[in-house]
Protein backbone atom coordinates (compact mmCIF):
# COMPACT_ATOMS: atom_id res chain seq x y z
CA UNK A 1 0.00 0.00 0.00
CA UNK A 2 1.44 3.07 -1.39
CA UNK A 3 0.91 6.26 1.78
CA UNK A 4 2.25 9.93 1.92
CA UNK A 5 4.59 10.88 4.14
CA UNK A 6 6.64 14.48 4.30
CA UNK A 7 5.77 14.77 0.87
CA UNK A 8 6.97 12.12 -0.50
CA UNK A 9 5.39 8.31 -1.21
CA UNK A 10 6.15 5.09 0.27
CA UNK A 11 5.35 1.35 0.52
CA UNK A 12 4.11 0.46 4.27
CA UNK A 13 4.90 -2.92 4.43
CA UNK A 14 2.42 -5.80 6.05
CA UNK A 15 2.97 -6.63 9.60
CA UNK A 16 3.21 -10.71 10.22
CA UNK A 17 -0.39 -11.06 11.58
CA UNK A 18 -1.55 -9.77 8.21
CA UNK A 19 -2.44 -6.44 9.69
CA UNK A 20 -1.28 -2.97 8.26
CA UNK A 21 0.30 -0.57 10.65
CA UNK A 22 -1.36 2.41 10.61
CA UNK A 23 0.60 5.24 8.59
CA UNK A 24 -0.08 7.94 11.46
CA UNK A 25 0.76 5.44 13.95
CA UNK A 26 3.72 5.25 12.18
CA UNK A 27 4.39 9.18 11.93
CA UNK A 28 3.70 9.45 15.38
CA UNK A 29 6.42 6.50 16.79
CA UNK A 30 8.93 7.90 14.61
CA UNK A 31 7.87 11.37 15.43
CA UNK A 32 9.31 10.58 19.01
CA UNK A 33 12.79 10.09 17.09
CA UNK A 34 13.33 13.36 15.62
CA UNK A 35 15.85 14.46 18.27
CA UNK A 36 16.69 11.00 19.87
CA UNK A 37 19.82 10.94 21.90
CA UNK A 38 22.11 7.98 21.50
CA UNK A 39 23.49 8.53 25.03
CA UNK A 40 19.65 8.07 26.44
CA UNK A 41 17.43 6.26 23.85
CA UNK A 42 13.74 6.14 24.51
CA UNK A 43 12.70 2.33 27.43
CA UNK A 44 10.82 1.31 24.28
CA UNK A 45 13.53 1.94 21.48
CA UNK A 46 13.57 -2.52 20.84
CA UNK A 47 9.58 -2.58 20.24
CA UNK A 48 9.78 0.60 18.30
CA UNK A 49 12.28 -0.46 15.91
CA UNK A 50 10.71 -3.84 15.40
CA UNK A 51 7.38 -1.93 14.38
CA UNK A 52 9.44 -0.01 12.19
CA UNK A 53 11.85 -2.08 10.68
CA UNK A 54 8.84 -4.23 9.53
CA UNK A 55 6.86 -1.28 8.45
CA UNK A 56 9.25 0.93 6.38
CA UNK A 57 10.74 -0.20 3.21
CA UNK A 58 14.28 -1.55 3.65
CA UNK A 59 16.22 1.07 1.21
CA UNK A 60 14.80 3.24 4.16
CA UNK A 61 16.24 0.71 6.56
CA UNK A 62 19.75 0.99 4.69
CA UNK A 63 20.02 4.42 4.24
CA UNK A 64 19.02 4.58 8.61
CA UNK A 65 22.16 1.57 9.22
CA UNK A 66 24.28 3.30 6.49
CA UNK A 67 23.93 6.51 8.31
CA UNK A 68 24.51 4.97 11.99
CA UNK A 69 27.80 2.99 10.95
CA UNK A 70 29.44 6.26 9.89
CA UNK A 71 28.45 8.62 12.79
CA UNK A 72 30.47 9.85 15.52
CA UNK A 73 27.79 9.01 18.19
CA UNK A 74 27.76 5.33 17.68
CA UNK A 75 30.86 2.70 18.45
CA UNK A 76 33.34 2.59 14.57
CA UNK A 77 32.63 0.98 12.07
CA UNK A 78 34.62 -2.29 12.11
CA UNK A 79 33.41 -2.75 15.93
CA UNK A 80 29.69 -2.33 15.03
CA UNK A 81 30.34 -4.65 12.33
CA UNK A 82 32.17 -7.28 14.76
CA UNK A 83 29.26 -6.95 16.82
CA UNK A 84 26.81 -7.92 14.31
CA UNK A 85 28.71 -10.66 13.15
CA UNK A 86 29.30 -12.36 16.43
CA UNK A 87 25.43 -12.78 16.60
CA UNK A 88 25.19 -13.98 13.12
CA UNK A 89 23.89 -17.06 11.93
CA UNK A 90 26.49 -19.03 9.69
CA UNK A 91 24.67 -18.00 6.41
CA UNK A 92 24.75 -13.92 7.40
CA UNK A 93 28.20 -14.60 8.34
CA UNK A 94 29.08 -15.68 5.23
CA UNK A 95 27.37 -12.81 3.45
CA UNK A 96 28.63 -10.20 5.15
CA UNK A 97 32.61 -12.00 4.54
CA UNK A 98 31.99 -12.26 0.78
CA UNK A 99 30.72 -8.14 1.06
CA UNK A 100 33.97 -7.10 2.95
CA UNK A 101 36.42 -9.25 0.71
CA UNK A 102 34.87 -8.11 -2.81
CA UNK A 103 35.65 -4.51 -1.18
CA UNK A 104 39.19 -5.36 -0.36
CA UNK A 105 40.02 -8.45 -2.74
CA UNK A 106 42.06 -11.50 -1.72
CA UNK A 107 45.66 -9.75 -1.82
CA UNK A 108 45.27 -7.38 1.20
CA UNK A 109 44.50 -10.16 3.17
CA UNK A 110 48.14 -10.40 5.09
CA UNK A 111 49.66 -11.19 8.05
CA UNK A 112 47.47 -11.80 11.27
CA UNK A 113 44.06 -12.91 11.50
CA UNK A 114 43.07 -11.21 8.12
CA UNK A 115 46.29 -13.62 6.93
CA UNK A 116 44.62 -16.84 8.26
CA UNK A 117 41.26 -15.45 6.59
CA UNK A 118 43.77 -15.94 3.51
CA UNK A 119 44.83 -19.28 4.60
CA UNK A 120 41.28 -20.87 4.81
CA UNK A 121 40.14 -19.74 1.38
CA UNK A 122 43.02 -20.56 -0.19
CA UNK A 123 42.45 -23.19 -3.09
CA UNK A 124 38.66 -22.69 -2.66
CA UNK A 125 36.54 -21.19 -4.70
CA UNK A 126 36.88 -17.57 -3.32
CA UNK A 127 33.62 -17.08 -1.56
CA UNK A 128 33.11 -18.21 1.79
CA UNK A 129 31.16 -20.82 2.58
CA UNK A 130 28.73 -20.94 5.80
CA UNK A 131 30.97 -23.76 7.32
CA UNK A 132 34.01 -21.37 6.88
CA UNK A 133 32.49 -18.32 8.21
CA UNK A 134 32.16 -20.51 11.51
CA UNK A 135 35.78 -20.15 11.96
CA UNK A 136 36.30 -16.55 11.37
CA UNK A 137 36.35 -14.69 14.90
CA UNK A 138 34.93 -11.65 15.17
CA UNK A 139 37.92 -10.33 15.99
CA UNK A 140 39.45 -10.87 12.64
CA UNK A 141 36.04 -9.35 10.84
CA UNK A 142 36.44 -6.25 13.00
CA UNK A 143 39.92 -6.07 11.56
CA UNK A 144 39.03 -6.75 8.32
CA UNK A 145 35.78 -4.11 8.24
CA UNK A 146 38.13 -1.39 9.46
CA UNK A 147 41.09 -2.05 6.53
CA UNK A 148 37.39 -2.30 4.18
CA UNK A 149 36.53 0.80 5.51
CA UNK A 150 39.83 2.40 4.84
CA UNK A 151 40.04 1.13 0.84
CA UNK A 152 36.63 1.11 -0.20
CA UNK A 153 34.32 3.10 1.79
CA UNK A 154 31.23 2.03 -0.07
CA UNK A 155 31.19 -0.97 1.71
CA UNK A 156 29.51 1.08 4.31
CA UNK A 157 26.81 1.25 2.14
CA UNK A 158 27.28 -2.05 1.33
CA UNK A 159 26.73 -3.48 4.67
CA UNK A 160 23.62 -0.89 5.36
CA UNK A 161 21.57 -2.43 2.58
CA UNK A 162 23.41 -6.39 3.54
CA UNK A 163 22.00 -5.61 7.19
CA UNK A 164 18.58 -4.20 5.98
CA UNK A 165 17.72 -7.66 4.98
CA UNK A 166 17.97 -8.84 8.52
CA UNK A 167 16.31 -6.05 10.72
CA UNK A 168 15.99 -8.65 13.94
CA UNK A 169 19.96 -8.80 13.74
CA UNK A 170 20.64 -5.32 13.78
CA UNK A 171 18.63 -5.24 17.32
CA UNK A 172 21.83 -6.67 18.30
CA UNK A 173 23.82 -3.05 18.04
CA UNK A 174 21.70 -2.06 21.23
CA UNK A 175 19.44 0.91 22.12
CA UNK A 176 22.05 3.98 21.69
CA UNK A 177 22.31 3.13 17.99
CA UNK A 178 18.85 2.00 17.79
CA UNK A 179 17.47 5.24 18.24
CA UNK A 180 20.04 6.74 15.85
CA UNK A 181 18.23 4.86 13.14
CA UNK A 182 14.99 5.54 14.38
CA UNK A 183 15.86 9.21 14.29
CA UNK A 184 17.17 8.73 10.80
CA UNK A 185 13.39 6.91 9.44
CA UNK A 186 11.95 9.71 11.32
CA UNK A 187 13.31 12.24 8.76
CA UNK A 188 13.03 10.21 5.85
Amino acid sequence: MRVPFKGRSFTLNEEPEGRFMQVSDLVDMLEQYRNASVASPPQTVQQDYEQAAQAVPSSHLADALTEAFRSKETPPFGQMLSNLFAKSTPDQRAGILNQLLSAVGPAALGAGALGSLAGMLRGSSAKVTPEQAKQVSPDAVQQLAEHAEKQNPSIIDQAGQFYSQHPKLVQALGAGSLALIMSHLSKR
